[in-house]
């Protein structure tokens, strides 16, 4: 299955600077499975899974890197051609020992190829002695995003229509279905590669419960305490159906649970990836600062998770515009999972903006940085002119940029605010989330 990454990680295998490489991200988003694929370009391939005693021991008996790697290779009767191999040590966070000697393998054998995963590291870090700041990389992996997706199901076709730009008219309707059935879907490997082979939903729901099952055990692991533990089972099981709201911690989802206990539980599973926070700004201009006194919003790790825990994959289906689906709040999940799905080097969260004004409720669904601008990115559909919330934000920045994704096709409009002013408005079809970036950035560039 191909995944994106794979290409950061061949840059990465031939960096004069390379270092050794931790690969992070929620359990079952495919990490182990993309290093297993990647390890074909390597002529020894060495994996380690420190949930088995065996591969553990080598960590916790040993403390020396030179002695650790020669117990493996003798062990594994491989010769120390280190330039050659790949070691990678899975589910690292078993042992916070094993994650600070990581520096060693770059101080004394930065020849060796080292990656090592783990699902729940932020959970491990308060264990660990001395992180090795400075002396690893980093790389984030996420459930597939839409190309990804494309490339999965053999549509290279469509692929390769989504990577123009800007778009062709004649592939909108084509790339609207396509975008459609992996909204419904979602992205998380498994389903993906049971989808692919047999071409139909049926079937999947026994992927679905397996994931869904996982996540909710896994809840003991990411709790410090029984409560912290009952807490976070309350959110993981409830949180589904208020995607369309944003988030008030006292007494969540019809909970007595208190504020500080329900933070700290979304804490927990913000470490963990399941569900991210994504906190709001009320700037409209540079820099783009989050506002921690207003309330956030829910970001689920995939939508078609959340598509399976709410029950409605068979409402989605047939429908022409997902603009309207679930009180108009899929799409713009969708598409800041599309934003987040991107982000392999760094993480850093998409913001949405709301104005700061008391007893006021505009809310624009993403803002975007480029060239020192905010650029409000608007979800909806209809005539532009409905969209009292991004006319605020635009009399109130200072430039004459906005978009809007929505289910039609692309063009850039001239529009007014209801006070007068005038912007360009560059309409996105809503299965562009990978490309919002790109766009913006031709957008500007072509009219600035």
């Amino acid at each position: 299955m191909y995944r994106e990454l794979h290409q950061h990680l061949l840059t990465w295998k031939h960096s004069p600077d390379r270092k050794p490489l931790i690969l992070r991200g929620a359990r079952q988003v495919g990490k182990t499975t993309l290093v297993h694929q990647f390890a074909e370009q390597y002529k020894q391939y060495v994996y380690l899974n420190l949930e088995r005693p065996e591969h553990l021991s080598f960590f916790e008996k040993l403390s020396n890197v030179q002695v650790i790697i020669e117990a493996i290779f003798l062990q594994q009767n491989l010769s120390p051609d280190y330039p050659n191999t790949l070691l990678f040590i899975d589910e690292i966070q078993e042992s916070p020992k094993a994650i600070a000697l990581l520096r060693y393998f770059y101080e004394d054998l930065p020849q060796l190829h080292v990656i090592s995963a783990g699902s729940l590291l932020e959970f491990a870090m308060g264990d660990v002695k001395s992180f090795p700041v400075g002396r690893v990389n980093i790389m984030h992996l996420f459930p597939l995003n839409f190309r990804e997706f494309l490339l999965a199901t053999g549509k290279e076709m469509a692929a390769k229509a989504l990577a123009e730009l800007p778009i062709k008219v004649h592939s909108h309707e084509v790339l609207k279905q396509l975008f459609h059935t992996y909204a419904i879907i979602g992205g998380m490997p498994e389903v993906v590669k049971r989808y692919a082979t047999n071409n139909s939903l049926i079937g999947l729901k026994e992927v679905y419960e397996s994931i869904w099952t996982t996540y909710r055990e896994d809840v003991r692991k990411y709790a410090g305490s029984k409560n912290e533990e009952r807490v976070i089972y309350h959110i993981v099981s409830s949180a589904s159906n208020y995607l369309d709201e944003r988030v008030t911690f006292e007494r969540f989802g019809h909970s007595n649970y208190k504020s500080r206990e329900v933070g700290e539980a979304f804490n927990s599973l913000e470490a963990a990836r399941i569900i991210q926070l994504i906190r709001p700004t009320t700037d409209s201009s540079f820099p783009v600062r989050e506002d921690l006194k207003k309330k956030p919003r829910m970001q689920f790790l995939d939508t078609g998770l959340v598509n399976f825990s709410l029950n409605i994959q068979h409402e989605l289906i047939g429908m022409e515009d997902l603009s309207t689906a679930y009180k108009g709040a899929l799409i713009p999940h969708l598409v800041c999972q599309e934003l987040i799905s991107t982000q392999y080097d760094s993480y850093h969260k998409p913001k949405f903006w709301v104005r700061d004004k008391s007893q006021s409720s505009a809310e624009v669904d993403l803002v975007e940085t480029y060239k020192g601008m905010v650029i409000p990115v608007e979800i909806k559909s209809g005539p532009s002119g409905k969209m009292r919330s991004l006319h605020q934000f635009m009399d109130e920045c200072p430039h004459y940029f906005a978009v809007r994704l929505y289910a039609g096709n692309f063009d850039i409009v001239p529009a007014k605010t209801y006070s007068g002013k005038a912007f360009l408005l560059m309409n996105l079809p809503y299965y562009l989330g990978t490309r919002l970036k790109a766009y913006i950035q031709w957008f500007v560039d072509q009219h600035g």
